[in-house]
């Protein structure tokens, strides 16, 4: 039997930040980056991409998610997935066959996000060169970080 925490520190009406701690009320700008912040968390976790990418090309099942993600557990592919579709990211569809048949499809949203996901990736393709120059200039001025 679980034991609830009844411990409760904070008032239900009082603000809380990106980490749950009680502030005073957000300003419009606060407000704005902890929902960016929350999200990019959300969407750039090590998993989440690589469902998304793969839930984008249409209807995909658990077991070719967990062949297509290299080193992915089953138990952090169950839990990417919860969440991607906690957030609205996916749809969960579970086919009445047996044994029951069960598919990931990306949102909306999620098909949006990608678009910028591929934008991303072409950018860090096309500037990989420089980045790497920059580093290497830095670390020869700076020592390495």
């Amino acid at each position: 039997m679980s034991q609830r925490n009844t411990d409760v520190s904070v008032q239900l009406d009082m603000p809380v930040d990106c980490d749950g701690e009680a502030v005073a009320p957000f300003t419009p700008g606060q407000a704005k980056a902890c929902t960016v912040r929350e999200v990019l968390d959300r969407v750039g976790g090590k998993w989440s991409i690589g469902v998304l990418v793969a839930a984008s090309h249409g209807p995909v099942r658990f077991t070719e998610l967990e062949r297509q993600i290299e080193g992915i557990s089953r138990r952090m592919l169950t839990l990417t997935l919860r969440n991607l579709e906690r957030d609205g990211l996916l749809v969960r569809r579970v086919h009445p066959t047996v044994p029951p048949k069960v598919e990931y499809t990306a949102t909306p949203i999620a098909l949006e996000l990608y678009e910028y996901l591929v934008g991303l990736t072409n950018w860090a393709e096309r500037h990989r060169g420089a980045i790497s120059a920059a580093r290497i200039a830095y670390d020869r001025e700076h020592g390495p970080v």
